[in-house]
């Protein structure tokens, strides 16, 4: 449905705030979809939907947060529900440390993308993903927890961990999780 509110002039605002966040964008949907073509799809979508409801940004407010709370209400609405019906595996295999970063279940992954690699404060994330600040941060720390647990298989295999170092680092993270374990009960 063509929408005679956007003007020549509001497309050309709109391409002036949002298009400088394009690469972070497109960054963020390739964790997320595990696929170039569907990260491709998953920014165009988000920036139809963008272009689509620009009258509802509110100018002088952060653009960049805007726009991926719209990328990640996307990708949680539809690509997460095509990737579960998918059962063609495509592409070759990926690097094995993204192979690791992969695995952490996507609520977890979504936040350490949007604070380690978009660098959101956990405020704006809270506002991306429509939750309390301290879901934020409970999530991050798990999130960083699992992905410090994937990834020592594979730092030992590369050779940037030694045997003894990695047994150290292995027996530091049981025992903060069964700590974790241990506190969690304790409020229940």
């Amino acid at each position: 449905m063509l929408d005679f509110k956007h003007t020549d002039r509001t497309r050309r605002e709109f391409e002036g705030l949002s298009l400088e966040h394009l690469d972070a964008l497109y960054s963020a949907g390739l964790r997320l979809t595990k696929n170039e073509r569907d990260a491709e799809d998953l920014v165009q979508d988000t920036f139809l939907r963008a272009f689509r409801f620009f009258d509802k940004f509110e100018r002088g407010t952060n653009m960049k947060a805007w726009l991926f709370k719209i990328l990640t209400n996307t990708f949680i609405n539809k690509y997460r529900r095509r990737v579960k019906e998918r059962t063609v595996v495509e592409g070759a295999a990926r690097e094995a440390g993204n192979e690791r970063f992969d695995q952490l279940p996507i609520d977890f992954r979504l936040v350490v993308i949007l604070a380690d690699l978009q660098e959101f404060s956990y405020k704006e994330i809270a506002e991306i993903l429509d939750c309390p600040v301290g879901t934020v941060m409970s999530r991050l720390y798990r999130g960083r927890k699992l992905l410090q647990k994937n990834l020592l298989g594979y730092a030992v295999a590369s050779g940037v961990v030694q045997g003894k170092q990695a047994l150290e680092i292995s027996v530091a993270v049981e025992e903060e999780e069964a700590l974790d374990v241990l506190e969690f009960k304790r409020r229940a």
